[in-house]
Formats: structure tokens, C-alpha cells, sequence
């Protein structure tokens, strides 16, 4: 029977204690994934310490997390430091967690090295989908983080059913993997005036469509990919095509953009932004051009607030459309302009499809109901720890 003090009704009293670990709390879709969790971590009897392990530029989520009430520790040190694994140890016992999360490959040689010497049961979600990385350095640090995962982590998380083929076809076997992919808070349908508000503010005026894409500026982002469909765009369809976020590659981006002034009368760049829920859902579409995406939380944020979505056909992506929710495309700049310019042409396509994607994110990704499945798995595993304990 579920107790007050068993909400949860899954026989473990009182909430469960998860340190996450992760590289650093800087802008990035694993980092921005702590924080829709630590939003809805209470919900489902959660509590959350979070162990950043690098030192970053913008620590922007460190101080989302503790605006949330999420204890934050930040050890700065540098990549690969041994002195992080017994910093590690330090905070988390601090905390005295039931169990560790670990993100990313850094996070995971880390944090399962911490969670085996403390004798704590550790779950590692898959935050990427790779392809053999070049230089022995590179495949060593891979080949590492891999044998510790293999060998201490209860469970590996996959976002999708892509990304579980993948890893089973680079470990050779599927043990103890599960897909679960994340969720994002449920921002709502913005109303009209706010849409209108924010689509004066870039620029989406005398009825030109606004099209937003949302991600770091990264290769495997592709964002040469998207200035090449913007290109071959016809003429006559003239969006507002706003890119939102930062990285290495927006200074080359934005001079291919001055020198062309085909795109330059299309294309802007707006910088980091906090705000890219009401940006995504003051557009007419949202364009994401990924060569490699393991579950990008831009694109479950677009079904959100109903906003249809032309996107590559990459990764754990169609997981996230489906069959209804967009337009998913081959990495093509001619083919990606054609979605482009077919879906601004079709006010009812875009409509039904908005509401498809509305009705999809509800269904899969709202965040209540993915800390509640996370919870569930948390649950299983220190039930499993108990019992091994037990046969000692």
C-alpha cells in the first residue's frame, strides 16, 4: 500500500538521494537535461546533487540548478586530472546518495571509478552517437570510458532506439542497457501576443516566416549543412532564419554569412539565449540540421509548444518526430531547402502537424512523466544492489 512516506509506492521511504555527475555545467544539451530534471526531480521523490567536474567559460546551469534548490559542487579541474575521482568521492559523501549518475564519457571514467570505491550502485546515460573517434589518444580515452562503464555501471541509459543499436554494436552486447529517453518541461502554447512580441523582436515582420534553429555551434551540429539549404532556398521565400546558441564555429559561420548577401538578408544570430522555448514557439518552423544527435532537447521543446519541425534523419531524431510532428530529410542541403520551402507554403500542413507533435511530446516527453520512469529504474537498481548484498 503507497504511505505518505512511500509515494512512490515502489517500497523505498522517503525520497532517493542521485548525485550527477557530468564534465561542467556550461551551455549544452546533457548539461540543460540536469536542469529539466531538477525541475521535476521532486515530483517523483528525487533529490539531486550535481558534481561538475571541469572548469567552463559560462557556467550558465550551475546557477539554474541552485535557483532550483539542487546542492552544486564545482571542482574545476582540468580533463582527465586524477585528483578528480577522491574530489568526487568528497562531495558525494557530503550528500550520502543512494546511488551516482554520470553524463558523458569524462563524467563516466570518473564517477563509476568514485561510485565502485564507495560502494554505490551507478547508472551512465548515453548523451552521444559517434563514429570511431581519430588518434590513439582519443580511442584510448573511448576504449576507457567504455571498459569502466561495462564494468560498474547497473544500467546504461540509451535515448533511443538508435542509439541502443549503436552501443550495442560497439560494446557486442546489451547488458544492462535501457531505453529511456529524457523529457522537457511542458512550457504550454504561447499565447498571441507573446508570439507576436518575439517575432517583432527578430526581425519576422510584413508577413515574413520566422524559422529558428536552436543548438551549440559544433560540427557535428551542422550548421554549414543549414546555410547551404538557406542558399537554395527559391528567391521568392524570405524567412527569418534566427540561430540561437554559441560555439567554436560561429565566427566562421557569421563571415560566410556577411559575404553573402543572400543570406545575410535572411540569416541572424542571436547568441546564447534562456529563453528557447518562447523563441521556438514564436516560430513558423524549426530547422535542425544535425549530422550526429543522440535525442536533442530542441526538438522535444518544438513539439512542446506545437511547432512543426523539419529535421535530418539522424540519430535518435525520428524517435522524436515520429511520422507526424515534421518533415525528417537526408543531410542534403537541396533536399532540406525543398522541406523548407514546402512546409512555409502549407499553412494546414504546418497546423495539423503542430498539433501532432503537441499530442507526441504530452504522450512521451513531458518531464513528469520521464522523472517518474527514472525513478522506476533508480528503484530497480538499488533493489538489485540490496539483493546482491544480501548473497555475499
Amino acid at each position: 500500500m503507497t504511505t505518505p512516506t512511500d509515494a512512490a509506492g515502489d517500497g523505498h521511504p522517503g525520497p532517493l538521494r542521485v548525485t550527477h555527475v557530468i564534465h561542467s555545467l556550461g551551455p549544452g544539451g546533457a548539461e540543460n537535461v540536469l536542469v529539466e530534471l531538477a525541475a521535476a526531480a521532486p515530483a517523483a521523490g528525487i533529490q539531486l546533487q550535481v558534481v561538475g567536474l571541469s572548469p567552463v567559460e559560462r557556467p550558465v546551469h550551475a546557477g539554474s540548478l541552485r535557483a532550483l534548490g539542487v546542492p552544486v559542487v564545482q571542482l574545476d579541474l582540468p580533463r582527465w586530472d586524477p585528483r578528480a575521482v577522491p574530489a568526487t568521492m568528497a562531495a558525494v559523501r557530503t550528500f550520502r546518495p543512494h546511488l551516482l549518475h554520470t553524463h558523458l564519457k569524462h563524467a563516466d571514467l570518473v564517477g563509476a571509478t568514485a561510485g565502485a570505491l564507495l560502494r554505490l550502485p551507478v547508472v551512465s546515460t548515453l548523451h552521444v552517437v559517434e563514429d570511431a573517434p581519430a588518434g590513439a589518444l582519443a580511442r584510448y580515452k573511448r576504449t576507457a570510458g567504455l571498459v569502466v562503464r561495462r564494468r560498474t555501471a547497473a544500467r546504461t541509459i540509451a535515448l533511443s532506439a538508435r542509439q541502443r543499436e549503436w552501443y550495442e554494436e560497439l560494446t557486442g552486447t546489451g547488458r544492462g542497457l535501457v531505453v529511456l529517453p529524457n523529457g522537457v518541461a511542458d512550457p504550454g502554447v504561447a499565447d498571441a501576443a507573446e508570439r507576436a512580441a518575439m517575432r517583432k523582436e527578430l526581425g519576422a515582420v510584413d508577413g515574413r516566416p520566422l524559422i529558428v534553429s536552436a543548438s551549440l555551434m559544433r560540427p557535428e551540429k551542422g550548421h554549414a549543412l543549414l546555410l547551404d539549404a538557406v542558399a537554395q532556398l527559391p528567391a521568392e521565400v524570405r524567412p527569418v532564419v534566427a540561430l540561437a546558441g554559441d560555439g567554436e564555429l560561429r565566427g566562421a559561420l557569421e563571415a560566410r554569412v556577411d559575404a553573402d548577401p543572400f543570406l545575410r538578408d535572411r540569416v541572424c544570430f542571436l547568441g546564447y539565449r534562456d529563453d528557447v522555448p518562447a523563441l521556438l514557439a514564436a516560430a513558423d518552423l524549426v530547422l535542425h540540421t544535425s549530422l550526429a544527435d543522440a535525442l536533442p532537447t530542441t526538438l522535444m521543446q518544438a513539439l512542446a509548444v506545437g511547432v512543426p519541425v523539419v529535421a535530418t534523419r539522424v540519430g535518435g531524431i525520428p524517435d522524436i518526430i515520429g511520422a507526424d510532428a515534421g518533415l525528417l530529410v537526408a543531410t542534403d542541403g537541396a533536399e532540406i531547402a525543398r522541406a523548407v520551402a514546402r512546409l512555409l507554403h502549407d499553412d494546414a500542413l504546418r497546423q495539423r502537424m503542430g498539433h501532432a507533435g503537441r499530442a507526441r511530446f504530452l504522450a512521451s516527453f513531458e518531464a513528469t512523466g520521464w522523472a517518474a520512469r527514472l525513478r522506476h529504474l533508480y528503484t530497480e537498481v538499488l533493489d538489485e544492489s540490496a539483493r546482491s548484498r544480501r548473497r555475499r
